[in-house]
């Protein structure tokens, strides 16, 4: 009887605990409060292992799904922007979301400049009692570097922006979402993926390394040079763990980015560069490897990524030719279809590598995209970027794309840091005049003009930019 009874017992304690692990479940990334992609199909998936199939509810549409090896997932439709809506998903156990929207939805990647909140920004505390703004939604992945791409990422949620919540977003993408959300009048979403003194490496998936060339080399000495894993050891020495090297190549794309997938996005926005300093054009290429990987792992060929030029900043003796190899790099990336490039050298501090004027930073590159990407064509987006350049006696006459109405010096002063070289490739400070659409260059014992050069230095803060308030790109026109 005993036995019988004991017997009785272990059924009903395994019934009740398989039971209790009958549960539906989703990525973080899908919850309350969220925003979805407007006009793009809509994935949603998750995980069940007692289910046969998964039924998702949303604004008027009904999906139903097979579960594989515990797996799961719907597309849903495309749908036009609005909301609140409400979504139900009905598995082995049932999940409503609430308060959910449909807008636009954009990643917030980067260093310590797109991590940088809004608490630390100029003007915070005018700012965070402004933030009034329902329509706007921002999701924090916390840092967690892996050697293998995860299915998840742990989270607090989507936040409804509020004078509450707003402190700790993203100060970048939340000015870029804010003049979004009031040019366009729909929702905005922000995933802020992002980690400070982070390198570029760390955040590119296989797929963009297997496209670029130049990269196989640096890729396999890279992954040689930043181990996977380094062990821990307690104070006795002895090993207790492993830790994830988050500087490794793929670690940051494996922890940070693939738990994001196939969530549907318009595009990136991106702010790092400063702990490749000194790569040169070699960070070219691990900028077109960053964009082709994400393209390729969210199967968007033509997925918008904009991206901030580095302020200038005083990174020391030694270090002087590292910030503008890095222009010229971020620059050149521009060649790459559907980027865009905010430059920053009028509201930098040389002495601060993190500017606190995120408001210009985040307008600059919602520019582009209310060009680009919303119709806006009207919209002058770029300040002048250096086209040609041909030699008339002892003067160098400079041709610009984005003159915007008409090429001005910022601050009402004669334009300042250009420098002119003659054969014997010595550069000296120049005379540089605006006429017309063209700038004109020249210095006394320089007959004839061989190279000009403009914001060539990591200090350098100049002014000369076009009619719309936008700062024009630093540039040389060597090779030397």
């Amino acid at each position: 009887m005993k036995s019988h009874r004991a017997i009785m017992f272990i059924a009903f304690i395994l019934l009740t605990s398989s039971i209790a692990i009958a549960e539906t479940k989703l990525p973080s990334i899908i919850g309350g409060n969220m925003v979805l992609q407007r006009e793009k199909p809509i994935p949603v998936w998750g995980w069940d292992d007692t289910a046969a199939d998964v039924t998702v509810s949303f604004n008027g549409k009904t999906m139903t799904a097979k579960v594989t090896e515990g797996k799961w997932m719907v597309e849903l439709p495309r749908m036009k922007a609005g909301g609140p809506f409400v979504m139900t998903v009905k598995g082995s156990s049932e999940i409503k979301l609430e308060n959910i929207l449909i807008g636009e939805v954009w990643l917030c990647s980067g260093q310590s400049n797109m991590e940088w909140a809004v608490r630390s920004s100029d003007n915070s505390k005018e700012e965070i009692a402004a933030a009034k703004h329902p329509m706007i939604r921002h999701i924090k992945i916390p840092h967690r570097p892996s050697d293998k791409p995860e299915s998840d990422v742990p989270s607090q949620g989507w936040q409804v922006c509020s004078p509450e919540t707003v402190p700790g977003f993203t100060a970048v993408g939340y000015f870029f979402g804010r003049k979004l959300q009031k040019e366009l009048n729909v929702p905005i979403g922000l995933i802020g993926s992002n980690w400070g003194g982070t390198r570029i490496e760390p955040w590119t998936p296989p797929e963009g390394f297997k496209q670029v060339p130049a990269l196989k080399k640096d890729f396999a000495e890279k992954l040689a040079q930043f181990p996977s894993k380094s062990p821990i050891k307690n104070k006795e020495g002895k090993v207790t763990g492993q830790r994830i090297n988050h500087q490794s190549p793929l670690a940051l794309y494996n922890g940070m980015i693939h738990p994001l997938l196939p969530y549907s996005i318009r595009g990136a926005i991106w702010y790092q560069g400063e702990s490749n300093n000194g790569e040169g054009m070699l960070y070219y290429e691990k900028m077109k490897a960053l964009i082709a990987g994400w393209r390729s792992v969210w199967k968007d060929a033509e997925m918008p990524f904009y991206f901030v030029q580095l302020a200038p900043f005083t990174y020391g003796r030694g270090r002087e030719a590292g910030l503008p190899g890095i222009w010229e790099a971020q620059t050149k990336t521009l060649d790459v279809p559907n980027t865009g490039m905010a430059v920053t050298t009028d509201i930098s501090n040389i002495k601060d590598i993190h500017p606190r004027n995120k408001q210009d930073v985040g307008a600059r590159l919602a520019l582009w995209a209310l060009a680009k990407n919303y119709g806006k064509s009207d919209l002058v987006y770029s300040g002048p970027l250096y086209k040609s350049m041909k030699a008339d006696g002892s003067k160098a006459v400079l041709s610009f794309e984005h003159v915007g109405g008409g090429l001005t010096s910022l601050d009402g002063e004669a334009l300042s840091d250009f420098m002119i070289a003659g054969a014997d490739k010595k550069f000296v400070e120049a005379k540089a005049e605006i006429v017309g659409d063209t700038v004109v260059v020249s210095a006394e014992g320089v007959s004839t003009p061989k190279a000009v050069r403009f914001g060539w230095s990591q200090i350098a803060e100049p002014n000369f930019g076009n009619k719309a308030k936008l700062p024009a790109s630093p540039f040389r026109t060597d090779n030397w």
